[in-house]
């Protein structure tokens, strides 16, 4: 590869993630899926001929590729290659370090996603980057919910100040999804509500089709608490239509969780179990941990559906769930008839 190859894929990758979140996501990240291998060659090229800013730049410019299609172990190893490289512009590697501290913490590593969070705010702080200082607040506020509910919701609190200040609308909506978790995980359920209907009314009024999923997927887990299972259902259903139309895997283990619980709550008990062998498989085939708002909702499943429908019956449809294509799981997810 030469200099004028490796700065054409650079700027392949920065056109396709430009379009990765927004209404043409699908067609943006079956590029990226289909160039991946050439780009990582342009960041192993651009490290090795000491050209950091354009290494951590490819790698930026992957993050949302990793994320949506929950490639956490190969995200974690660029990123990890290209923040070895000496030098560079401190904005671009505090982004580089808050993107890749996300690859970890998918995977349940807590202390490296912290550890790469606290660098992201190290360096937002010391070059007054408002939008990343926000962003790494919210990372570290992501982590600590896992362990310490209080403090990860003072954090998403600071994190919104940080972004209010500034006029930062991304950081802000970011915020917003963080204090609507902590209190969803604290039993503050029409706080939570409050919090997520703020944040998708906000993300309805953009073109993140990414986020809209995430957040319906997210709202939907609050009003099955509080017993309106049909907008439940309705939520996770617009979460699983956007995922599926744009290329997302993402979300989808999350949406099918959350019919599961829905079912369970309507008694359907053989569906239920069957989901969540589906979504089991998924966040196993992508060595995914559940987020601290997503697993007590997983665990409650393993304990209750084993009772009302009894251990055998429930394997049996676990298991069945779990030999399931992903594309058949979400043709089961989205018919509530069968």
């Amino acid at each position: 590869m030469d200099s004028t190859t490796a700065e054409a894929r650079l700027a392949i990758a920065e056109r396709a993630s430009a379009g990765a979140s927004g209404p043409d996501a699908k067609d943006s990240l079956e590029l990226l899926e289909q160039r991946s291998g050439e780009l990582q060659e342009a960041i192993a090229w651009f490290v090795d001929a000491g050209r950091t800013d354009e290494a951590l730049r490819v790698a930026n410019a992957l993050y949302r590729f990793w994320i949506t299609k929950q490639r956490f172990d190969e995200g974690a190893v660029w990123f990890d290659r290209a923040l070895a490289s000496p030098g560079g512009d401190d904005r671009l590697r505090g982004k580089a370090s808050l993107n890749a501290g996300f690859m970890p913490f998918w995977m349940g590593d807590d202390e490296r996603a912290a550890e790469l969070f606290g660098q992201a705010l190290e360096v937002g702080r010391r070059v007054d980057d408002p939008p990343l200082v926000s962003g790494a607040l919210g990372g570290l506020s992501r982590v600590a919910l896992r362990t310490d509910v209080a403090e990860g919701r003072r954090l998403a609190g600071e994190a919104l100040v940080v972004s209010d200040g500034a006029a930062d609308e991304a950081g802000r909506s970011n915020a917003l999804h963080l204090l609507g978790v902590g209190a969803q995980i604290a039993g503050d359920l029409t706080e939570a509500r409050d919090w997520m209907t703020q944040r998708l009314e906000l993300l309805r009024g953009t073109d993140n089709e990414f986020l809209i999923a995430s957040e319906a997927a997210n709202l939907s887990m609050v009003e099955r608490q509080l017993g309106n299972l049909e907008t439940a259902e309705a939520l996770e259903h617009e979460a699983l239509r956007i995922s599926e139309r744009i290329g997302d895997q993402f979300v989808r283990p999350f949406a099918i969780a959350g019919l599961a619980a829905i079912a369970l709550e309507r008694r359907e008990f053989e569906r239920s179990a069957t989901l969540v062998g589906a979504a089991e498989a998924i966040m196993e085939a992508q060595h995914m941990a559940w987020p601290p708002d997503e697993r007590p909702h997983y665990e409650h499943l393993l304990v209750e559906l084993p009772v009302a429908m009894g251990p055998d019956e429930f394997e049996r449809a676990r298991h069945l769930g779990q030999s399931m294509g992903a594309s058949d799981a979400v043709l089961l997810a989205l018919d509530p008839s069968d």
